[in-house]
């Protein structure tokens, strides 16, 4: 079923121009005045379920990291949801700040740098408690691959999965949909300086951010379903699933915290750097460029986080054709 959405959005977002459907998602990407509230709110869920299925920076890397840490589907949703309830909330306000005119210092200020410099750390942190628990690469047969004895003779009797990292924590996950939703891009401009202002009375305007917040859930939903299973490519036992997730989520939070952070002080040090863009011809917000947000996307998901998984499966196979199991 996950699938079966997954790709019909897929194949929604990159519909070629001059189609029906085409024509329908240019309605959505440039909304009228004067709608009525029920349209308003089916286009903000609309544009969050496409938000959610395109790589946007805000949202994969995050997911992805909390989500192969969770080892199972289950699981890898809790991560998808959990980081979408905070994301959610925060929308909410946001669309609250825009119906009242105060989310005009957007169009002011570039905050971009700062939101990534924020995410960063607080990725670090997470990736930092994850990993800070001595790791133990207990190979009883370490004096043939190593070249001598590196550990105790108490230590090469510790599994592997044993003495690693710690769990990843979904409150954290949460922390971080609040903090990421302040990073500003396409969508957040539509839901925020259209449709916003367009609603009956201020009671109404968190319900904007609330069905974009919803969209996006239910894509980071299924993705971190995927996500989650990753860790599950090979035939390995529960135990050494739990341990390939969790090393990768660490690095993937550690490493991928400081790649955000530093590019965010690159912006806000040199602000033209976000202004890069490199038309791919696509009308989709997230595919119709490839950007500085594009490019931590591929770093911190594609090269850290697959990058660590694979390194992670490596060893763990490695380990299982050594002794024989």
């Amino acid at each position: 079923m996950a699938g079966t959405i997954l790709l019909l959005v897929l194949l929604f977002t990159i519909t070629p121009a001059g189609t029906a459907i085409s024509n329908e998602i240019q309605y959505v990407l440039n909304p009228s005045d004067n709608l009525a509230l029920g349209t308003i709110l089916v286009i903000a869920l609309i544009l969050g379920i496409m938000h959610g299925a395109t790589p946007d920076e805000h949202t994969w890397p995050i997911t992805f990291s909390y989500a192969i840490g969770s080892y199972s589907t289950r699981k890898g949703m809790k991560a998808g949801f959990a980081f979408s309830a905070g994301f959610t909330i925060q929308r909410a306000i946001l669309t609250t700040l825009g119906f009242l005119g105060l989310a005009a210092i957007y169009k002011v200020y570039n905050l971009d740098g700062p939101v990534y410099v924020i995410v960063g750390i607080v990725m670090a942190v997470a990736g930092f408690y994850i990993l800070n628990k001595k790791l133990y690469l207990h190979l009883d047969i370490g004096k043939r691959l190593m070249g001598g004895e590196h550990h105790t003779e108490h230590a090469e009797r510790v599994p592997i999965h044993e003495a690693g990292p710690k769990n990843v924590s979904l409150k954290m996950a949460v922390v971080h949909g609040l903090i990421a939703g302040w990073g500003f891009g396409a969508y957040s401009t539509i839901i925020t300086f259209i449709l916003a202002p367009q609603v009956p009375g201020l009671i109404y305007a968190p319900l904007v951010g609330m069905m974009f917040g919803i969209g996006t859930m239910i894509m980071q939903i299924i993705f971190g379903a995927l996500f989650a299973n990753l860790a599950r490519i090979k035939k390995l036992s529960e135990e050494q699933i739990k341990h390939v997730g969790r090393m990768t989520a660490g690095r993937t939070l550690y490493y991928g915290g400081i790649a955000f952070a530093i590019i965010g002080l690159l912006i806000i040090l040199f602000p033209l750097i976000d202004n890069f863009a490199l038309s791919t011809g696509n009308p989709i917000p997230n595919l119709d460029s490839i950007t500085i947000a594009t490019v931590l996307v591929l770093i911190v998901v594609g090269a850290i986080g697959f990058g660590n998984l694979a390194i992670e499966l490596r060893k763990i196979l490695k380990y299982k054709n050594v002794r024989g199991t």
